[in-house]
């Protein structure tokens, strides 16, 4: 298998949107983006291909994504980000430019923000100047071909040359087979929060959170 990483670029917008479509369903049928926009998979790809390539960079814009490649076709992805930096103010502000690229209202986005509103109750803090690994995805054709473990190693380096000195990760209650993932990279559980609320919607009773030193 000849696999490449490099920088994710604008014309990887389809693919990233794939990817943060597909990272947040985790094991699930449907996940945060599936019920913010509230349509088929056709309308959250065409609105996070139009976030994910807004003028604003934040955590789901494509310049924080790494792309590994498999002779020369994006197979898996993943995004690095300080949270000071690339967290929820600038995803605010990159999602207003693409409701703006699509016409959509400030009604529709209201709408959206409430269906997902269940998500903040199990939000889990992370300490000051750590590096976030967020919107990990593979291709299924390309699955268990050790991809994300590249991945993953060439984000922890980008962390540290950046001055992060701890990595973290998130994963669903019930994501079995990606908590293994992320615990054979390094990472150990370090908290976790549950709401029922969050459980009746979504399906999963929260998220552990991950971290490891870098």
């Amino acid at each position: 298998m000849n696999s490449s990483i490099r920088r994710a670029r604008r014309d990887d917008g389809d693919f990233i949107a794939w990817v943060v479509l597909t990272a947040w369903r985790s094991h699930l049928e449907r996940g945060l983006w599936d019920f913010f926009v509230d349509g088929g998979e056709t309308d959250c790809l065409r609105y996070l291909e139009a976030l994910t390539t807004s003028d604003s960079p934040h955590w789901a814009h494509y310049s924080a994504f790494l792309v590994a490649e498999v002779e020369g076709v994006p197979a898996a992805a993943l995004a690095g980000y300080f949270d000071e930096e690339l967290g929820m103010p600038a995803l605010q502000k990159g999602a207003a430019q693409a409701d703006e690229r699509l016409g959509r209202t400030r009604e529709e986005s209201e709408a959206g923000l409430k269906r997902i509103a269940p998500s903040f109750l199990i939000e889990t803090p992370h300490e000051p100047r750590a590096w976030i690994i967020e919107n990990v995805a593979t291709r299924p054709e390309y699955r268990r071909q050790g991809l994300i473990d590249a991945l993953l190693a060439a984000m922890f380096d980008e962390g540290r040359r950046l001055g992060a000195v701890q990595a973290d990760i998130g994963v669903l209650i019930g994501n079995d087979p990606a908590q293994r993932a992320y615990e054979k990279a390094g990472f150990r559980v370090v908290g976790e929060k549950r709401h029922p609320e969050f459980e009746a919607i979504w399906g999963s009773p929260g998220a552990r959170a991950l971290s490891q030193p870098l």
